[in-house]
């Protein structure tokens, strides 16, 4: 896929650049995300070393027995651990397919938001395996980390529309973010795949901003545009590949798309591949409304929406069984 519909962008220009050069970084956020939805973002910050440690924790849980794993089992959309056949994403889609070739550590804010109701849907405690205890502080502090940029990025998406820099962003100000760490093994673990069968399902992310930590295969991220159809994402060790969500693209009024991707499965001629992301899903805070912008900026006049409804049914869809 070309770097033009996927742009990498210097988040640095963003927050010390002048006036012209910020223009111009909005007007090619503006433009990728219209096309593709995707971005590379660099100059964000975020050590290496935190994200390699954060990966070499996890794939000590990861190579535990199911047994033990299973003491942190959890449904899609809560916090522990999500094992092999928990989740199918194409069925977001509608698309019945076998699930997906994954395990997966989910984790969420800390915070609770003070409505019993609400912190019992979105607010549950962390779980965090004993088993490998220096997970905790890593991803507490990626978490931090993540969180202050999807504010700022938040703040350069609202000002690429020419609004306000705190359009979105206030509406972040108790959200329900996720974190998952995707572990996709090789076929000696997951078998092989089946027909129809991902790492992950052709989906669509369901919220605000996604930003992604992944890393380079053959059985990796593809993203789906009207141009090209499906072709490998673009790859650079030091970006974050940053997508937007439906609720965004809702709220844009479809002038930006929300971008469709999937994970190929293990690779025939490379099937022991072994691939981990660190997936951070932003989210509104509970109750947020959100209502299409109108035109000359949106092109859609979708009815508004619960960000919470949305994201609830969404979550029930992906969930096998």
């Amino acid at each position: 896929m070309s770097d033009a519909r996927i742009p990498t962008v210097d988040l640095r220009v963003w927050t010390e650049g002048d006036a012209v050069p910020r223009a111009r970084l909005a007007r090619t956020v503006d433009q990728a995300l219209q096309t593709a939805g995707f971005l590379l973002v660099t100059g964000h910050g975020v050590a290496p070393q935190l994200r390699a440690g954060i990966r070499s924790a996890a794939r000590e849980f990861f190579l535990l027995p199911d047994r033990v794993k299973q003491r942190y089992a959890a449904k899609v959309g809560g916090r522990g651990w999500l094992g092999p056949g928990t989740e199918a994403n194409g069925y977001a889609e509608g698309t019945r397919t076998p699930p997906d070739l994954k395990e997966s550590l989910t984790f969420a804010t800390a915070e609770p938001f003070g409505d019993p109701a609400v912190d019992a849907e979105w607010y549950a405690p962390n779980v965090w395996p004993a088993e490998v205890p220096a997970l905790r502080g890593l991803c507490e502090e990626y978490l931090g980390r993540m969180a202050a940029l999807e504010k700022e990025l938040l703040s350069l998406l609202a000002c690429a529309l020419g609004l306000g820099a705190d359009f979105f962003a206030r509406h972040m100000d108790h959200p329900t973010y996720g974190f998952n760490i995707n572990w996709y093994p090789g076929t000696d673990v997951v078998g092989a795949p089946q027909p129809g069968q991902f790492r992950i399902g052709p989906h669509t992310d369901f919220g605000t901003v996604t930003i992604l930590d992944r890393q380079a295969g053959r059985g990796g991220l593809q993203v789906y545009t009207d141009a090209d159809g499906w072709q490998d994402a673009p790859y650079d060790p030091a970006a974050f590949t940053v997508n937007i969500g439906d609720l965004l693209a809702r709220w844009t009024g479809d002038r930006w798309r929300s971008g469709r991707h999937r994970v190929l499965p293990p690779p025939v001629d490379a099937p022991a591949e072994e691939l981990m992301s660190l997936v951070y899903f932003g989210e509104c805070t509970p109750g947020t409304l959100v209502e299409s912008l109108p035109a000359p900026v949106g092109r859609v006049a979708y009815p508004p929406v619960d960000s919470h409804v949305y994201l609830r049914a969404k979550l029930d869809s992906i969930t096998v069984g």
